[in-house]
């Protein structure tokens, strides 16, 4: 089995690493906190999510795998100049937040293991972080990644330490306990943000540039893109099931755990782990802090990367990961500046789980014109040739972006009803 692995990761593509990136320490935060709050009664938003996100990840990793150009690319060459520049802005703000936010919960993390300060560890990590983007080449530092979306299992060995109410979870996912709060309604729209981010189409839809750029061959045959095709949609939908499946643990320990304790607030990762400690055992504690520094490591690299393309295909500049930092100064630079930053964060006196909420408000608005945007481009023949997306993937993509739009509607009117 064991010698499998190796050649089972060679496999691995961009979908199974942009799902495993979304189970960030951010959002374990968010996952643990719906079942702290709602116990099983949230669980069922995981499948409802699925099919959108698997629709969307689909799309963008079409369009980077056909047209050879990332999704800041193809939209420089399809949309207003401001509108893209305004996206690619929020993008940024957006990312660097959240890189705070993952770095402090792995420095916390890493202090409840070995002890130490946060300050020093979340330092040390969003060092390491840059220097694995600058100086590692792309096709070494695929491997790692991969390597690192193993980690997500200790959610899932986690969840069964525990005894889990089964009769309950599947009554609660065919039977969904519906509140009528303002409370409830919030969570599945922070439970969609957190699934549906604009930083994952952006790194999806690069790598498979980056892929191609590895492989040397170029666009390809007609018979070549639809071969590549087949494999993009398989390693989408395992990328997206494996994500979401991590999700559907880390809220099922969250509720059968924190919530049966009454433990109802749950602020960081790091909180949740020290919470699951005298409740779930050391062993659990251990898996569930040792996830959140192996996923932290994964996903600040995935957003630092996402926004540096993003840039970078907006300005026309030299972008890849694969390139040497001295052949793309500017996109280096813009990864450097948001992990510098967002690890500064820290040191300051914002708290950065606050400002992750902004950072989700972002998202939210940022999210729903660019879905739009790549379905739009996705559907345009001048812009995908013979490979325009199928029927289903266009109704499940539009679909997810009315989905986010009514979340990001609901997140506007909770934001200002204060003032209304």
């Amino acid at each position: 089995m064991f010698k499998r692995v190796p050649s089972f990761l060679r496999h691995v593509g961009p979908g199974v690493v942009t799902g495993a990136a979304d189970d960030d320490p951010s959002g374990i935060a968010t996952y643990t906190q719906a079942g702290a709050q709602f116990g099983t009664g949230l669980l069922w938003t995981v499948f409802l999510s699925l099919p959108f996100m698997i629709a969307i990840q689909l799309v963008s990793a079409r369009i980077g795998r056909v047209t050879g150009k990332g999704v800041a690319a193809n939209l420089r060459e399809h949309t207003p100049r401001a509108f893209l520049m305004s996206m690619v802005f929020l993008l940024v703000i957006a990312n660097t937040i959240n890189i705070a936010a993952d770095i402090a919960a792995m420095g916390e993390a890493l202090q409840l293991v070995v002890g130490g300060r946060a300050h020093f560890h979340a330092m040390a990590f969003g060092v390491v972080t840059v220097l694995l983007q600058v100086f590692v080449p792309y096709r070494k530092l695929a491997p790692i990644l991969k390597w690192l979306t193993l980690f997500l299992f200790s959610y899932v060995i986690a969840a069964f330490l525990v005894d889990v109410p089964w009769v309950q979870v599947l009554h609660d996912l065919v039977i969904p306990r519906l509140q009528w709060t303002s409370g409830y309604w919030m969570m599945i729209v922070a439970l969609l943000g957190t699934t549906i981010s604009p930083y994952l189409f952006f790194w999806q839809a690069s790598q498979e540039v980056e892929e191609l750029r590895l492989k040397g061959t170029g666009q390809g045959s007609e018979l070549r893109i639809r071969r590549d095709l087949r494999r993009v949609k398989r390693d989408t939908f395992l990328g997206m099931f494996f994500s979401n499946a991590v999700a559907f643990f880390i809220m099922l320990l969250g509720a059968v755990v924190l919530y049966a304790a009454g433990v109802r607030d749950v602020s960081s990762a790091a909180q949740a782990a020290q919470a699951l400690r005298p409740l779930a055992g050391e062993f659990a504690f251990a898996l569930f802090a040792g996830g959140i520094i192996a996923t932290g490591m994964l996903a600040v690299p995935v957003l630092a990367s996402s926004a540096a393309y993003a840039v970078a295909e907006a300005f026309g500049w030299s972008e890849g990961l694969e390139r040497r930092w001295f052949e793309a100064k500017r996109f280096y630079f813009i990864i450097t500046l948001a992990t510098v930053v967002g690890t500064g964060l820290n040191f300051t006196a914002v708290d950065p789980m606050k400002a992750l909420y902004w950072s989700a408000v972002i998202n939210g608005v940022v999210a729903v014109p660019i879905m739009v945007g790549m379905m739009l481009l996705a559907s345009k023949k001048e812009v995908m040739g013979n490979f325009t997306s199928g029927r289903k993937t266009r109704w499940f993509g539009w679909g997810g972006v009315a989905v986010m739009g009514v979340a990001v509607l609901m997140m506007l009117l909770d934001l200002f009803r204060p003032m209304l």
